[in-house]
């Protein structure tokens, strides 16, 4: 069962002009039908850093010359929606080893993974019961760094890709992220059809600085894995390999060898009433139209220097005091 969303402002050109707006409810369509579902007090679009800036400029909130450009009505003229996409991007090491059973062995049979699923059936241990990452940790790139600017997660697995299979021989991955990115992407409609996934940028590695972390976090993997006590393990490099050393190599193959860490933010930032890019004031509430809240990732102005689930949580808090406090008159 499919369906599809966007708000509605139920504003009058004259209205528009008074900057007297005001959401009213939203617009759902459910196995081709239209239902329009009304608000008595407020709408919160919790669709997350990519579906929320989408959902708005569908619904002609955003950039005017973007909405313009495919065909939809402006409601509300805010150029930062769908701007300053930040996110964290794994960098994913590979490395060979020996004297060890990762999971790339014990799930490379059929009778290896019914060995992993009877382990967890009966014993509530193994593989089946541990996170994806069994080791995470914070520290520098280098020493211009007052603060750890890097995070790794290491899986006791290989794989080329996400959804592809696990490579035929014993290896792990050392994923490693810049917390502090400075590269800016953006969420833009490419339709006025909201069923129509938007075009996402995510614009990683675009800054020298982004691309040096980049560089020089590699170089931490490496020493890492040159220690003493990992060395009954010949930790052998695949990924992105040793013959690359040069600042320039190792940011291009760190582009090569990135994936998302899925946490993206800042579509729809929280700003000061001063600043143009500001989607969201300090309680939440769109700019310019009363009724409506944004309430996920998208409204931080910058990236946290770690996992952002928790943020996220702390956000919905907040929000729903503040919409309490509003549905008794205090806001």
């Amino acid at each position: 069962m499919g369906a599809e969303t966007r708000a509605g402002t139920g504003a009058t050109d004259a209205a528009k002009q008074a900057s007297d707006l005001r959401c009213t409810g939203i617009q759902v369509v459910r196995d081709g039908k239209v239902i329009n579902l009304s608000a008595k007090r407020e709408v919160v679009l919790c669709a997350g850093a990519i579906g929320s800036p989408h959902l708005l400029q569908v619904s002609g909130v955003g950039p005017r010359a973007l909405l313009e450009e495919h065909g939809v009505e402006v409601v509300k003229d805010l150029p930062g929606v769908g701007e300053n996409l930040q996110d964290h991007l794994q960098i994913r090491s590979v490395y060979k080893v020996t004297n060890a059973k990762t999971l790339n062995a014990m799930a490379s049979t059929l009778l290896g993974k019914m060995g992993i699923g009877m382990q967890y059936l009966f014993k509530r241990s193994g593989p089946m019961s541990m996170a994806p990452s069994q080791l995470g940790a914070f520290t520098r790139s280098s020493d211009d760094y007052a603060h750890p600017n890097i995070q790794y997660h290491v899986q006791p697995l290989s794989l080329e890709a996400f959804g592809q299979p696990l490579h035929p021989f014993p290896a792990i991955t050392a994923s490693v992220c810049n917390l502090n990115p400075t590269s800016r992407g953006t969420v833009r409609l490419q339709s006025a059809d909201p069923r129509q996934a938007p075009a996402i940028a995510p614009n990683y590695l675009s800054t020298d600085e982004d691309r040096k972390v980049a560089a020089d976090s590699l170089r931490v993997t490496r020493r890492i894995a040159s220690q003493p006590a990992f060395a009954r393990y010949k930790p052998e490099e695949i990924k992105p390999g040793v013959e690359y050393q040069t600042d320039e190599e190792l940011a291009r193959l760190a582009g090569d060898i990135g994936t998302t860490i899925f946490h993206p933010v800042g579509t729809t930032r929280m700003g000061r009433a001063d600043d143009p890019m500001a989607v969201v004031d300090s309680r939440l509430r769109v700019r310019g139209i009363q009724g409506l809240r944004v309430a996920d990732a998208g409204i931080m102005p910058t990236i946290v220097s770690g996992n952002t689930n928790s943020p996220t949580l702390m956000i919905a808090e907040k929000a729903a005091g503040w919409i309490l406090e509003s549905a008794v008159g205090g806001d």
